[in-house]
């Protein structure tokens, strides 16, 4: 079954490269791997590593997790979780602390459906961004997903009004 992930994987990833008009050794340089290496990927032939699907990804412009969950290392809610969380990261419409305090908030949500606020997955789609959610929220003095997903938002509203004494 892992052949098929990896042939699923090769067909899309030839898909994305013809989409965006590189050739396949315009591609492998680019993502920093031999020709050779990446036409056995394309042909199914190989299972990259997640390092390797990042450089690729890169080199496209395309979700690196989509890849990897193209090629079974990563769930599909994952991937979504960790897109989210890159989405808020990126916004360069809110400071670091607000990005915190949205992501705190989405965990809160998250936990109060059922599922599982995953702390290494914010790390993930925090490398790529520059933004870390775990560091900051160290320094905001937030505990992690305990503090909003008691007080509901409204503390976490509380504690964005001190910061802005611009009156």
């Amino acid at each position: 079954m892992a052949s098929l992930n990896v042939g699923n994987l090769g067909e899309y990833l030839r898909e994305q490269r013809r989409n965006a008009q590189l050739s396949l050794r315009q591609l492998a340089d680019a993502a920093g791997v031999s020709n050779p290496y990446l036409s056995q990927i394309e042909r199914g032939l190989r299972k990259p590593s997640a390092e390797v699907l990042q450089q690729v990804a890169k080199a496209l412009r395309i979700s690196a997790e989509t890849l990897y969950v193209r090629a079974g290392i990563l769930d599909e809610r994952e991937r979504e979780e960790l897109e989210t969380r890159a989405v808020i990261l990126a916004d360069p419409s809110i400071n670091e602390r607000q990005k915190n305090v949205l992501l705190q908030i989405y965990d809160s949500f998250r936990k109060e459906n059922g599922f599982e606020p995953g702390p290494e997955s914010g790390a993930e789609a925090g490398s790529g961004t520059g933004g870390e959610s775990g560091p900051g929220a160290g320094a905001d003095g937030h505990p992690g997903a305990d503090g909003p997903r008691r007080a509901g938002g409204s503390d976490a509203d509380t504690a964005s009004k001190p910061s802005k004494p611009s009156h």
